[in-house]
């Protein structure tokens, strides 16, 4: 691991590689950490090298102001990232991941002339179509704390320890704020593919809306539903990471003639 890695907050490397061909940044859903992807590196290609990205007020960085708008928080990350975005690269991102990788990589369009090669988008419908759910953002305390038990992703133990909860509420909350008040603006689609992943039994991220990330690419979308709610990354985890490896697998520098170029 060189000093720029050591110095840098948003991006762990819980394997470095420096011989890796392909950088894959990883994107949390609400309320979740770099630890997240934990297991990832030892599942994936060996040369692939697996980037977690660390936002503001959890795991290492828990005392961070986390933020609360997307654009701010795509801003910081895209110059944060910039120093590693020399090889190709891809996105992945569950859920508020999914917005935040979505939206990141149409900032370093704009910002760096860079695209991924692949954005991997998990668990949440298409930007454009709006979401129906109700916001909880600004629900009373008891009643926020009953919505996060209701939606399956935070841990029962957590949710009884009242002295964790207080440290973890202002982060959460900023996370569904940012989710909740997000506001889709149109832009030209991606040059990159795009492969949505859903959960069967997710009410959220079903199959429908799933379908219409295939029109924020200009080139190959490909949906594939696993097993499991909303948290299926973690409990079909293995048959997300196999398919996840089948597509990540092809994705060298010889494949992207124009991204090396670009790159270097």
């Amino acid at each position: 691991m060189n000093a720029k890695q050591f110095s840098n907050p948003w991006v762990m490397f819980p394997k470095p590689n420096p011989q890796a061909s392909l950088r894959l940044f990883c994107f949390p859903y609400a309320g979740g950490k770099a630890l997240t992807f934990r297991t990832w590196t030892s599942n994936l290609p060996q040369n692939i090298e697996v980037c977690p990205i660390e936002l503001p007020g959890r795991g290492v960085r828990l005392m961070d102001k986390p933020f609360t708008e997307i654009s701010l928080l795509t801003e910081a990350i895209a110059e944060a990232i910039y120093p590693y975005l020399d090889k190709p690269f891809a996105f992945f991102g569950h859920s508020m991941g999914t917005l935040i990788s979505f939206e990141l990589a149409r900032k370093i369009r704009k910002k760096y002339s860079l695209f991924p090669v692949h954005l991997f988008v998990s668990g949440r419908g298409a930007p454009h179509v709006p979401d129906d759910v109700s916001p909880i953002h600004a629900l009373s305390e008891p009643e926020f704390i009953e919505e996060l038990r209701r939606l399956n992703g935070t841990p029962k133990a957590i949710l009884e320890n009242n002295e964790l909860m207080q440290l973890l509420l202002p982060m959460l909350r900023a996370d569904f704020t940012m989710i909740e008040n997000y506001i889709y603006l149109p832009e030209p689609a991606l040059d990159c593919s795009i492969t949505a992943f859903g959960g069967l039994q997710d009410s959220r991220g079903t199959r429908d809306r799933l379908e219409y990330w295939g029109e924020q690419t200009s080139a190959d979308f490909s949906l594939h539903m696993f097993p499991g709610d909303h948290f299926f990354l973690h409990s079909a985890e293995s048959l997300l990471l196999e398919t996840l490896s089948g597509k990540l697998a092809p994705l060298t520098p010889k494949a992207f003639p124009q991204q090396a170029v670009i790159l270097s």
